[in-house]
């Protein structure tokens, strides 16, 4: 990770990206945003355009129309941007894996910095592993 300290001193903002997903990870997601959970106590933050962001969050297995899509934004993102996969479909394809139509992960389209498996991961496990991720970028 090419991350440095000094973007930490403001809130992460994170741009989602969903591939042929399901929505078990999308909900998942969502449901850390809410009050219940609250990610932005972390100074985690959604966004709605690539270009503003500072984390890259993918669920979802990516076809081969979505992948060419996959790629041109995170060509558009501002470097250095966290890649993250979030659920087994992103970090490895899932029951997907070898169809007809998805026939590679994702970490061989962009580079993954981050995968958090899980058919969805639960909302604790995402908290777990942003407060690990924001260590990993400070530098603990």
């Amino acid at each position: 990770m090419s991350f440095t300290v000094n973007a930490l001193t403001r809130s992460l903002n994170v741009f989602h990206l969903s591939g042929s997903a399901c929505n078990n990870c999308d909900i998942e997601i969502l449901d850390v945003l809410t009050p219940r959970y609250d990610a932005e106590r972390f100074g985690i933050v959604l966004v709605g355009s690539i270009r503003h962001a500072d984390v890259l969050l993918l669920s979802g297995a990516f076809n081969r129309k979505s992948a060419v899509r996959l790629k041109r934004v995170y060509e558009e993102a501002p470097k250095p941007i966290v890649v993250v996969a979030v659920g087994s479909c992103a970090c490895t394809g899932n029951i997907f894996a070898g169809s007809y139509n998805i026939f590679e992960p994702v970490c061989n389209y962009i580079p993954i910095d981050a995968f958090l498996p899980g058919c969805p991961p639960k909302p604790e496990a995402m908290i777990s592993a942003i407060v690990k991720l924001i260590g990993k970028l400070k530098g603990k």
